[in-house]
């Protein structure tokens, strides 16, 4: 099968920086690839690109056969952002109604959306204002999967989140990619990292890697994967300075 996401010698400039430089890879269908790097490595301004919401300097990124962004891609690309995007004056079941409207989508795929991220048990009548830091973020996620994404693309979904939950969401993320939905998660959190596919680990705007977890060890010598990083990091350093 062709790469579900394709980018080629992309550079995007925040001002006279640039935040991405000439970046190339691809993501395999069905994978969950980690999108790995310390904070402002790029990892945000990178999914922007992927979504098609980031203006670009020059390159170009391919999503399922389209430009990023295209019209073609809003019924199969969801895009979960670090904020949650949920309204808190509505409940559960009103929310991601709402977001399935949009799609023209049906009773049956909200309460299936719901019944996913194991929300199903919550009364209907409560407001999403009423629930924990938790239980937000799989009302968030429940609206991204109504009708279920071809591609699903994840900005930090597990940052402050505690151990049970995130082992949670691990296993629904595994559960969607088993069953055909690519997803694109960033972390700067390395111990996700094994949790992936395929990784592509980024350093200020330069792709440092992109490849699968045992390869990026077996390459540096390190069966750690934070080792594996902190080994490519300082390689491209050394290569910058000589």
């Amino acid at each position: 099968m062709p790469p579900a996401v394709t980018s080629e010698n992309l550079t995007v400039h925040r001002g006279s920086h640039p935040a991405l430089r000439n970046i190339s890879f691809s993501i395999p269908c069905g994978s969950i690839t980690g999108l790995l790097g310390p904070s402002g490595s790029g990892k945000t301004t990178l999914i922007r690109a992927v979504v098609g919401v980031q203006i670009v300097t020059s390159g170009a990124i391919t999503v399922l056969g389209h430009r990023a962004g295209s019209r073609e891609l809003r019924g199969t690309v969801r895009y979960v952002t670090q904020n949650a995007s949920i309204y808190d004056d509505l409940t559960i079941t009103e929310n991601v109604t709402y977001f399935a409207t949009l799609y023209g989508l049906g009773d049956r795929d909200v309460r299936h959306a719901i019944k996913s991220v194991h929300l199903d048990g919550i009364p209907k009548n409560r407001l999403v204002r009423d629930l924990s830091g938790g239980q937000r973020t799989r009302v968030t996620l429940a609206c991204a999967l109504v009708g279920t994404p071809t591609l699903l693309v994840l900005d930090e979904p597990t940052v402050g989140l505690d151990p049970v939950l995130r082992e949670d969401l691990w296993r629904l993320f595994h559960h969607l990619a088993e069953n055909g939905t690519t997803i694109l998660i960033s972390s700067h959190v390395m111990d996700e990292a094994r949790r992936c596919n395929h990784i592509l680990f980024l350093r200020d705007g330069h792709l440092i890697a992109d490849d699968t977890p045992t390869r990026i060890k077996d390459t540096t010598g390190h069966d750690d994967l934070e080792d594996a990083f902190l080994a490519l990091a300082n390689r491209i350093e050394s290569e910058e300075l000589s």
